[in-house]
């Protein structure tokens, strides 16, 4: 068909045409549609034409976004939705057009978040490809369907917070928000495995709070969970970021110490010893630890926590408020 040989008149009642056909056939294609997905919701359909940027889109596309077709330009730019588009998805989004575009990819299909007219952000997942090509394979045409999951990304999301919090009751000490004994022995173990300890080397002290029984028995218990927890915050702010910590049990605590020899070990450890010996006690004053430090000789972690801790009673025995090193 030549449209150079038609009158104005023509043109319009063929553009009418077009436009009347187009949307019979996004009303067909919207009906004959039922996926079901309970992961998605509002189906929409979507086609781009490459030669002027414009998009062909079936309504459900625009009224989850809080739009009536009423509020659209009379030509929809694909920019119109481009810009609606999170800053942070935009350019991931644009190159999987590109790719789809230039056949790096088969098709085009990617996830992003787009602002409502509300301002809210839904998630859409958003599926296409390219349709038609000119003679020298310039792509014309991109076809695909639009589905609405931010149902699905909620939950997810809700899903991930609870796997997170479970994760980290099922590691941490609740008293003192450090390493429970599981983890800081799981930590331990893998410091130990055949693998780091044939190339690495590795020092560990264990810690005690000396008199804590006296401290329970003249304040009470709620004064000793309060000492345990500042002790262990003693601790965290004294070690490097790549040292690890853990209540081993009661009052007593181990510390990891990656890629340090025993002598760095044992100044860690006075440090640290310093440190809970300058704190003032609100409610009991000064409180002291001691401590062993010992460096991993290849023995499994259950032999190497037995040498520190024989080390720790014989700092008890010594007087206590000191580090025995072996």
């Amino acid at each position: 068909m030549n449209y150079h040989d038609m009158s104005k008149d023509q043109l319009v009642n063929k553009i009418q045409e077009l436009e009347r056909l187009n949307k019979q056939l996004l009303i067909e294609i919207d009906q004959s549609v039922n996926l079901n997905l309970s992961w998605a919701q509002n189906l929409g359909h979507w086609y781009l034409d490459f030669t002027n940027g414009t998009v062909t889109f079936n309504d459900r596309k625009i009224n989850v976004l809080g739009y009536q077709r009423s509020e659209m330009p009379t030509s929809v730019h694909y920019n119109f939705f481009m810009n609606l588009v999170h800053p942070e998805d935009q350019e991931v989004t644009m190159q999987k057009m590109r790719d789809a575009i230039t056949g790096v990819n088969a098709a085009y299909e990617t996830t992003y978040r787009i602002r409502a007219k509300n301002d809210e952000w839904h998630w859409f997942y958003d599926i296409g490809k390219i349709v038609q090509f000119d003679d020298q394979g310039k792509a014309l045409m991109a076809a695909g369907i639009v589905f609405d999951v931010t149902s699905q990304k909620i939950e997810e999301e809700s899903l991930r917070r609870e796997s997170t919090r479970l994760q980290e009751e099922a590691t941490t000490d609740v008293l003192t928000g450090i390493m429970n004994r599981r983890a800081i022995l799981n930590e331990l173990s893998y410091r130990t495995s055949t693998n780091l300890s044939q190339t690495k080397v590795l020092s560990i002290a264990m810690f005690d709070i000396d008199h804590f029984k006296s401290i329970n028995d003249r304040f009470g218990h709620l004064v000793g969970d309060e000492v345990l927890a500042k002790v262990a915050e003693l601790i965290c702010n004294t070690i490097r970021g790549f040292d690890t910590v853990g209540r081993y049990g009661g009052e007593e605590f181990l510390v990891v110490f990656p890629n340090t020899e025993l002598a760095k070990a044992e100044k860690a450890a006075q440090r640290i010893r310093e440190n809970i010996e300058k704190y003032h006690f609100k409610s009991v004053g000064q409180v002291t630890v001691s401590g062993g430090v010992v460096e991993h000789k290849g023995e499994n972690e259950t032999d190497l926590i037995k040498r520190a801790d024989d080390l720790l009673y014989e700092s008890k025995h010594n007087g206590r408020n000191r580090i025995s090193v072996g």
